[in-house]
This record gives structure tokens, sequence and C-alpha cells, in this order.
């Protein structure tokens, strides 16, 4: 025993109550399930004890650090957690010394958990980099700061990286109960009483940060005597004497100063007066610096509002030299004065003409300055420096139309004033002295140039897209699952659900832009589960879909097995539902698997206003009749109310969607593609179906004879074989939310 200890009291200090109440497991943790949901990727990583190099970002008391103990009490692996406050590169060279040690003699991985990484200097975060490059030690970053600002490039692309967001009240409330119940190392054992409006306080003023919360409770409790029978009364004024400022983050070195100002910035370029304030009052009850925020407000003033209103930044700039006169508290007038100013003043950004003419500087060859304006004073006689200069003051109005560009400039627009306030005026004299100037040069001797109205760089996107040669099915496919991803707006972290996964279409794109997310795939049969999954073995064992083998009726069924059970963000499908016969029923299903704010998305082909296939022979070369017979049988197949694969219109989707409580957006699209027709696809219409399903022929043979039927079949195949044709489209997107 230490001899320096042995005098001290046998029970130490309790840790505070914020430390005591980590969460030790995914399970306990609170909040976050927008990256820890059930299915996620870091959620399915850290349960397979699989992570790859990781970095928290999010602001104080979210649960980065509690995180990183999380994977610490769950994972196989040597963990070693240090602070980038307290330690320097010696401490990385010993957790790197010992990452070594573990990987040679005991074949185990090891983490290295750095809490606010941001605060290592360059050389401390390059001292890291070669260990996790080359896969010594797994890397948990945690910080509070903008990672892509603050980290290391090369460490931020080698990393995963994760943004916690603020808890919500109704989280804070089950991190509060989560307390009082808790009897090993919470409040579970006393008996407390807090009112509801001293729970309300607590929660609202703690601001999403668990930590503060939890602080405070202590507080409170820690410092209110029981009454007689035992019970701790916390009431509204213990709780507002416990936490009697709301905590608001604002750094003024980090991303809330940078976001904080922005928001203010652009209220007032939307001339929003309300926000405009309540972004001030924010940064001003921060503790901001007055003059920053007033160098902010002089610079919207001509960036923003500039000619629209000429006065705005003598406004600015004498509520400015104001402030300097009075100070705080009452310069907060001038402050609100200044910000009301810009707000409501009209709005123009014409002085962002002075970039388009810098960049034109930048990027042009070197060009003279036109003779006739160039100083006369030195040689006019020698170089005619000068000479032809018209000056403006002898003619009417003080101004003469003449050459001020450089030649290869001549019709260049920079300024583009605006209609707004008072430029409106100035905009009408300027247009009219830019026509007479055009006129006078297009009469002139000087050669004038063809174009001379061009101020905007050409859409070089557009130009390859009008270059583009799309002939293929397989382009159509590509154009329809783009279509279907740009109007579900995925984000990386994403649950996505993919009704129809049979072709995979859909389900590799999803993959693809979800990858802190995860991606279930259903598939109607076992074969197409199983050859799915096989495909799939090629990615990495957290990329993977999870297959499923499920009709859409049992989806939910097979989906709440899961605790709790399964809601995915995005719902997607290609004719998905184009063989249900109840399709209300299935929207009514579908409804039980998408949470507040998710969105599903189908796209389904319409059968009714799909491609004909009589439309491709030529009526001359079948014998008389058999062509109005033929049209008649095939478009009987359309006709028929009990088949659910055509009895429906894109609109009856629309509405059995809207029954279900859905808020649908209907888009219908029509596409022609060049098809090739193969044997194989003649086959595939000619060949009667098996196991009950109709097909082409099967259908057409309930309304022609056998002999004609034949001699429809020799028609397409002599017409048609190893050709193309134009086929015709049309697809249903459905946006339900």
């Amino acid at each position: 025993m230490d001899l320096f200890n042995q005098n001290l009291p046998d029970s130490q200090p309790k840790e505070p109550l914020a430390a005591r109440m980590r969460p030790r497991t995914l399970e306990e943790f609170i909040g976050q399930e927008s990256i820890l949901g059930e299915g996620r990727l870091l959620r399915r990583a850290i349960q397979a004890d699989r992570l790859s190099s990781l970095i928290f970002y999010g602001p104080p008391g979210t649960g980065k650090t509690t995180l990183a103990r999380v994977i610490a009490n769950t994972t196989k692996a040597h963990f070693i957690a240090i602070n980038a406050v307290l330690s320097g590169v010696k401490d990385i060279r010993e957790a790197i010394a010992t990452a070594k040690q573990r990987r040679d003699r005991h074949s185990q991985r090891t983490i290295l958990f750095v809490d606010e990484v941001h605060r290592f200097n360059k050389s401390q975060q390059d001292a890291l980099l070669p260990w996790v490059e080359n896969g010594t030690v797994i890397l948990i970053g945690a910080t509070t700061e903008n990672p892509f600002f603050e980290v290391n490039k090369a460490l931020v692309s080698r990393s995963r990286i994760f943004q916690l967001q603020s808890l919500s009240e109704a989280h804070l409330y089950k991190v509060l109960e989560q307390t009082l119940n808790d009897r090993d190392r919470g409040y579970g054992t006393l008996s407390i009483h807090i009112e509801p409006e001293a729970i309300g306080h607590l929660i609202q003023v703690a601001n999403g940060d668990a930590r503060s919360l939890l602080n405070a409770l202590e507080l409170a409790v820690e410092t209110t005597p029981p009454t007689d029978a035992g019970t701790i009364c916390i009431t509204l004024d213990v709780a507002e004497q416990s936490i009697q400022q709301r905590a608001v983050l604002y750094d003024k070195e980090g991303d809330a100063h940078f976001d904080t100002i922005s928001a203010f910035i652009k209220s007032m370029r939307g001339s929003d007066a309300d926000a405009a304030l309540y972004w001030l009052a924010k940064m001003v009850y921060a503790g901001e610096d007055p003059r920053f925020i007033f160098r902010r407000l002089l610079i919207l003033a001509s960036e923003d509002v500039g000619l629209a209103d000429p006065e705005a930044v003598v406004v600015v700039n004498a509520c400015a030299a104001a402030f300097d006169r009075v100070g705080m508290p009452e310069g907060r007038y001038h402050l609100a004065q200044a910000t009301l100013y810009l707000a409501t003043a009209p709005k123009s950004n014409s002085a962002m003409g002075f970039f388009d003419a810098l960049a034109a500087v930048e990027k042009e060859r070197e060009t003279q300055v036109p003779t006739h304006l160039k100083d006369a004073s030195r040689d006019k006689k020698g170089f005619g420096h000068g000479a032809g200069y018209l000056y403006p003051h002898a003619y009417r109005d003080h101004w003469v139309a003449q050459q001020y560009l450089p030649a290869n400039l001549q019709g260049q627009l920079f300024y583009q004033p605006s209609s707004q306030g008072r430029e409106g005026e100035i905009a009408v004299r300027v247009k009219r002295r830019r026509e007479a100037q055009l006129a006078a040069f297009a009469s002139g001797a000087g050669e004038v140039p063809a174009e001379i109205l061009t101020y905007s760089p050409s859409d070089r996107s557009a130009d390859r897209w009008l270059q583009r040669t799309l002939g293929q099915m397989g382009d159509a496919m590509e154009r329809l699952r783009d279509r279907l991803f740009e109007l579900a707006q995925p984000q990386r972290h994403h649950l996505i659900l993919d009704l129809h996964a049979k072709t995979g279409l859909l389900t590799w794109e999803a993959i693809r832009r979800v990858p802190e997310g995860g991606v279930y795939a259903v598939c109607r049969s076992a074969t197409e589960a199983k050859d799915l999954a096989q495909q799939a073995i090629a990615l990495p064992e957290l990329m993977r879909p999870q297959v499923l083998h499920s009709s859409l009726s049992q989806l939910p069924n097979r989906l709440a097995k899961n605790a709790p059970p399964m809601k995915f963000d995005r719902i997607i499908g290609r004719n998905a539902i184009l063989h249900e016969a109840d399709k209300p029923a299935i929207a009514l299903c579908l409804t039980q698997l998408l949470p507040q704010g998710g969105r599903l998305i189908l796209a389904e082909t319409v059968p009714q206003q799909t491609q004909r296939l009589y439309r491709f022979l030529d009526r001359s070369r079948l014998q008389a009749g058999l062509y109005d017979r033929l049209v008649a049988a095939e478009e009987a197949i359309y006709e028929d109310k009990s088949d659910p694969m055509v009895n429906w219109q894109a609109e009856d989707l629309q509405a059995a969607f809207q029954q279900a409580g859905f808020r649908v957006e209907l888009y219908q699209e029509r596409s022609l593609v060049q098809m090739a027709v193969t044997p194989t696809v003649l086959d595939r219409w000619f060949t009667p179906a098996t196991r009950g399903r109709s097909s082409y022929v099967t259908r057409l043979a309930q309304m022609l004879s056998p002999a004609e039927v034949r001699t429809v079949e020799a028609a397409f195949r002599r017409e048609l074989g190893n050709g193309t044709v134009p086929w015709e489209t049309a697809i249903a997107f459905v946006v339900c939310y």
C-alpha cells in the first residue's frame, strides 16, 4: 500500500452523475437513431466488431465519448483512450508501440480513441497518419468542430464521419427518467418528486445537452434537503437555481460561430427581419464581438443591397460609429437598427459584376488600353495617345457614345442592374446608354463582333448531354433509376428498403448512395434471393444488402420480428406492386414501415399506356380482317378487369396510397427507346406461360384460331426478327410522404 494513501478515508468521492450514467451498451444509448438505428451501418459494425476508422462530430453532450465507451465495452480489440488536450506526440508513440506489441504477440487489433481530436496540431495528427493507414490502429476521433476544417485531410479521407445531433426534448426526458429509476448508478434508491414545470425547465434550458441536464439534476438533488417523509422535492424555483442560463452552443473559432453568422447574413439577404433579429440576439447573448457583426453588416450593405438603396452603407457605417461612442449595453440599439435597415431594404447584388470583370482579367490574354483612353500628357505627339477621346461634358446630358472597354471585350456586360429600389431608375438609364453605344458601334467603320451581348459561360454539361447517343434499353433503365433516386434524395446514413430487388437495378445504387446507412432488398422467390445474395458476396460484408425472401403483404410481419420493429427512411421499388391484386391493401401494409419524415418512391410501368405489338406489323401483310381481329384481341388484354397487372391507371395508384393515409405526388413520364427484337424476345411472346400465368400468345388464343395465331407469329418473326423497334413506355413515379 502507498504510504501516502494510508490515512485517506476509505470512501472516495463519487463520480459526477453524468459520468456514472454513461450508457454501457447500445441498448442503453438514447438518441442518434439516424446513425445508430436498427439495421444502420454503425450499429451493425459495432455489433459485428468490424469497425474501421471513425470520427464522431457533434455538439457537447450528444454522446460522442459515450459511444466510444460503448465500443470499448463490446469490442474484442484492445482499447486505448487519450485526450488531445492532455496528450502529445509522446503519448501517441506509446499507444502505437502498445498496438504493435498486441498485434505481433497476440494478433489483436487496437482501437485508439482520441477525444477532442481537433485539438491536436498538424504535427500530432501527422504522427497518427501512417499507423492509421497501415492498420496498426483503428482511429476513433471525437470532435465538436467540423472535421473537414479542423482535422488532417488525410485522416478524414481514411475515416467514416458520423455527425451526432443535439438530443430532442423527448430524448432528454428519457435520460431524466432513466436516471431517476436507476438504483445502481442513478437516484433509484431515493424518493424524489420533481414538479412537471421543473422538468420542463431543466429539459428546455439544457438545450439538447444530456450532460448539462444531468449536472443540473445532480445539483438540485444534492442541495435540496428531504422533507420529514424523506422525499426530495424539486420545485421550479430549485430547477431555475440549478440551471440558470441556457447553454448556447457558440465557440468564436468554431462551427457554431460560422453557422450562426451565416444564418444571420442569409436572413437579412432574404429580407426576414424577424429571423435576422433572432440570430443577432443569439450572437450578442453568446458574447460575439459587436465590431465583428458590424463588419459583416457593412459588407452586406454593399454586397446584397448595393445601389438598390445607396444609403444602406451610410446608415450602417453611422450605426457602427455610434456604437463606438456609446458602447454596450445601449449599443445594442445601433446593432438592431442596422440589422433592421438591411433586412427591410430593397436588394441588389449587382456589385458582384466586379468579380465577373476580375475573372475576365484573369482569363484574358494581355490587352492594350484603347489608344484614345491612354494618357495624352506624355506622348500624344509621338504615339497619338489620347487622340480621338470625346470629352463627355462637352455633350448633351454630359454623355457621348464611345468605346471604353478593350476591343476584344467590347459588348461584354459585367454590371447587371436590378429593378429593385433606386437601382430600378439606374437600370433604365444604363440600358438606354448601352443601346445607344451599340447602335453607334454598329454604324461605325470598325469591325463589330457578331455576338456582343454575351456575359455568361456556356453550359458544358448540357452540351455533353446533347452529344450523347442514347439507344439501348440499358440506358432507359439507367435514366429510370436516376430519376427515382432524384425523387428519393437519400442521405448517406439512411436506411433503404428495395421492394422488388430481382434485378438489383435499385439495390446496388442504394448501396452506393447510403454508405453509412443500410439497404434491405426484398425478393419474391427463394431463387431470386439466393442469386442476389450470391452477387453481393463481392462486396465487403458490412456493405452487403440484407436480402429478404417475402411477399409484400407479409413483409411487415417479417420485419416486426426485430426489436424494435424496422422502419425505413426511404422505401423504393420498380414495378414493385405491378402484379399485386389488392394494391390498396399493399399501400396500407407499407405505412407500417415508414417513419415520420420518411418517403416512399415507386416507379411503376402503366400497361394501359404501354406499347401495342400490333403496331409493328404492316396491315397489308395479313389476310383480310385478320389485322383487325389481332387489334381487338390485343386491346382486350388491357380491358380485362380481372387482371391486376392491367386493370389500373396511374391515378388509381395515387388514390390507393392516399386512401392509406399518404400525401402523394404523381409524375407520369413517357419514354421511347430502341429495343432489339431477338429470337429470345419473340419466343417469350409466343410461348405459352406455365404455372397458371398467361402470356401474350395465350391471350391472343382466346380470340384467334390456332391457325390465325400461327399466321400472326410468322408475321412477327418475318418482319421483326433480329431487328429493332421503337418501344414506347409510360412510367408512373409515385412519391408518398
